[in-house]
């Protein structure tokens, strides 16, 4: 609101400027109430300071924090300090389970053994340390216990790409996917199910969507 946003103060210029009799009373009424208006700008003005100020350290805070973490061996850019303290219990018991346990296959040729050895659904998660939609996926869905139980049905299989080497850009390639998340599975026979594709992170109700039309 600037100083003439206001009816009264409108009223009062006009006796003022007419030449009213009680000029002099309006002249005073005019600069209480533009002394009004400055001061609520003024506070309005301090509250948007304040709150740029408060972002600003919350921003901060998190960038040292991210710096602390990888400088000490965290992996985990959502909560970049777990590993030196108990977050990590923290975290399990706010969603109310771990996140079931995964094999690795550092390769096609072991992704390609399993398959062919399977006798029920196996499900290939794309994964790597520096990919947060990644920890999302395991923070906020896999580890929500109606999703850990039929997850737990299904061969679970992890390809871990975070040094990106030749063998992680094979197994990419594969699946024509330019890097994680991606969350594929596959029948018996080593058959990929199709519709069942994950690209990117996905809330536990839409996984658990997906986890039925894969049959589990």
């Amino acid at each position: 609101m600037n100083e003439f946003d206001d009816p009264e103060l409108g009223r009062l210029l006009g006796r003022y400027a007419g030449g009213a009799p009680d000029g002099a009373a309006a002249y005073d009424g005019i600069q209480r109430r533009i002394v009004r208006a400055r001061r609520r700008r003024a506070a309005v003005w301090t509250a948007s300071g304040t709150a740029a100020v408060v972002l600003g350290v919350a921003a901060l805070t998190m960038g040292v924090a991210q710096i602390v973490g990888a400088a000490s061996g965290g992996r985990d850019p959502l909560q970049p300090l777990e590993h030196l303290g108990g977050m990590a219990a923290s975290a399990t018991a706010a969603t109310g389970a771990a996140a079931p346990a995964f094999q690795r296959v550092r390769s096609v040729s072991e992704l390609d053994d399993v398959l062919a050895r399977a006798d029920r659904t196996v499900m290939l998660d794309f994964y790597a340390d520096w990919c947060v939609s990644c920890k999302e996926m395991e923070r906020f869905t896999f580890s929500r216990p109606e999703i850990a139980a039929r997850m737990s049905r299904a061969i679970l299989l992890k390809a871990d790409v975070t040094e990106n080497n030749a063998q992680d850009r094979e197994l990419l390639r594969r699946f024509k996917l330019f890097g994680p998340p991606g969350t594929v599975f596959f029948g018996t026979g080593g058959r990929e199910i199709a519709g069942t594709r994950v690209i990117g992170f996905l809330p536990a109700a839409r996984f658990a969507d997906v986890l039925k039309a894969a049959g589990l």
